[in-house]
């Protein structure tokens, strides 16, 4: 059997074929397609309609292939969601999270009901784009009207089948599952006037959602295609992609973002971790995802778009070598850095508000941008040990940005720890692991991880010498000086 995962990020999107030959995974791009948010209005949206024929041409790329029979999965970024009217009809444009009408609802919601009442419910991080602040600044018009509110995967695999479902990975990410109850919180669903039937019946990663309806799409020749609900979260996928093994490892999911943390079998929710604001989103196979979000690969992106210069990623690795490292730091943590209007500018400003040196070249960008988020993650690292009790022995950078060598030895160095990069394709990987244990060629999770690091080529970085603490204590200052400069302003 034929699997193939519908892999969507924020910047693009492909089918990835995969099947087991030889006792070896083997994976193949068959189809990639760009994405991105389109500014219209004042406004920040998603062309889904454009996503969901892009599906439509990959699966008939792999009919002309060869493949009749298939099973697919798909799996996108998490937070955004599609109102569905009683016909099953879209009826409005699926906003962007990076779009601003939600930059101060945190604060309006915290009126309602107090954050730490929040957290204990659903132990999830506060970000301002989560979809309880997202559905919060919805009419009630909106929201009168709609049958079903679904993330985007759940939409997409909708258009597919006609049956909707709530898929639990991407649904513990919205900020409105109650950790406890295993269900919608009902709290939070009265604060935002919607009821519980307007969230589709959730189900689990490995169910068989059905059978693709040709005769939806008359214009494509496409392959008769059972739809898996894998991890549709794809950082969910990619902790299934990730293959680590025992239990003193931690991820580092980098792409678009940088998701940082460990997989565990039950919660962590303290005062602690809510005021670090960690995660504990679901995972495949009754996993916790403990984990922060921080910014990725979105920040070279952008610095990227506005240098004078066209300077391939590989090319920017060159050049940041060509500089010291930590002539300043950047936390980017910060909202400022989500969506500004020119992260150059941005960036600079920062380093003049901690009186750092203002990086102008691209090799100076570049190697800001890669330390502080090497430094990041160490940092990270050290209060995943401290909120789980337990050492960290090796972290396992996957997905796109695990290319990056001068991340990777830096983390190593300034962590202290072992590091493994690879595989870069981890949330393909995990779509199709997931696919593979639903249709039982592979055993579990765990013999699935092993024939990960039986099939792809894994990097290793180990610290030089020691770990680096200098690095690490200076971000810490520089952090420290501009939590002082918000308290003043």
């Amino acid at each position: 059997m034929i699997h193939i995962a519908v892999d969507i990020g924020a910047s693009s999107g492909r089918l990835v074929v995969g099947d087991i030959k030889n006792e070896k995974l083997e994976i193949k791009e068959i189809h990639r397609f760009a994405n991105g948010f389109i500014k219209k209005d004042g406004m920040c949206f998603w062309d889904i309609e454009h996503l969901l024929n892009e599906i439509l041409k990959g699966l008939e790329q792999a009919k002309n292939l060869g493949c009749e029979v298939c099973t697919l999965g798909i799996d996108t970024w998490a937070t955004d969601y599609v109102l569905v009217d009683e016909n099953g009809n879209r009826f409005q444009e699926v906003i962007s999270y990076r779009d601003k009408r939600t930059e101060e609802t945190i604060e309006k919601v915290a009126a309602h009901l107090p954050q730490k009442i929040i957290y204990e419910k659903t132990g999830i991080q506060f970000l301002s784009f989560n979809t309880l602040y997202q559905l919060y600044e919805e009419t009630p018009e909106n929201l009168s009207k709609t049958k079903f509110i679904m993330t985007v995967p759940d939409y997409l695999g909708f258009c597919l089948t006609g049956i909707p479902v709530t898929e639990i990975t991407n649904a513990s990410a919205t900020q409105l599952l109650n950790i406890h109850t295993g269900d919608f919180d009902e709290d939070l669903l009265v604060l935002l006037g919607i009821s519980r039937n307007q969230f589709p019946p959730l189900t689990y990663p490995g169910r068989n959602l059905g059978h693709l309806l040709h005769e939806r799409f008359p214009s494509f020749d496409l392959p008769i295609t059972k739809i898996i609900t894998v991890a549709s979260h794809d950082t969910a996928s990619a902790i299934a992609g990730s293959p680590g093994q025992g239990n003193n490892w931690a991820y580092v999911s980098s792409g678009t973002w940088s998701l940082i943390g460990v997989e565990n079998e039950h919660p962590v929710i303290t005062d602690l971790t809510r005021e670090n604001n960690y995660t504990n989103e679901w995972g495949a196979f009754g996993t916790y995802r403990f984990l922060k979000n921080i910014m990725g690969m979105w920040i070279i992106q952008e610095v990227r778009k506005h240098l004078p210069q066209d300077f391939n990623f590989e090319q920017l690795v060159i050049e940041a070598r060509k500089e010291k490292n930590g002539e300043q730091f950047v936390d980017f943590n910060e909202d400022r850095f989500l969506n500004p209007e020119n992260m150059i500018e941005e960036i600079q400003q920062y380093c003049r508000e901690t009186n750092q040196k203002v990086p102008q070249t691209a090799g100076e960008l570049a190697n800001c941008i890669f330390t502080s988020l090497a430094v990041i993650y160490a940092a990270s690292i050290e209060q995943v040990e401290e909120m789980n009790g337990r050492e960290i022995e090796e972290i396992y950078i996957v997905g796109g940005g695990a290319q990056n060598d001068l991340i990777n030895e830096l983390t190593a160095q300034v962590s202290g720890k072992t590091v493994y990069a690879g595989p870069f394709e981890a949330t393909a990987i995990g779509n199709l692991l997931i696919q593979l244990i639903a249709e039982k060629e592979v055993k579990d999770l765990q013999a699935g991880r092993q024939l990960i690091r039986h099939s792809f080529n894994i990097k290793k970085y180990r610290p030089v010498n020691q770990k680096d603490t200098a690095l690490l204590k200076k971000f810490k200052e520089i952090a420290s000086r501009r939590e002082i400069l918000k308290g003043m302003s």
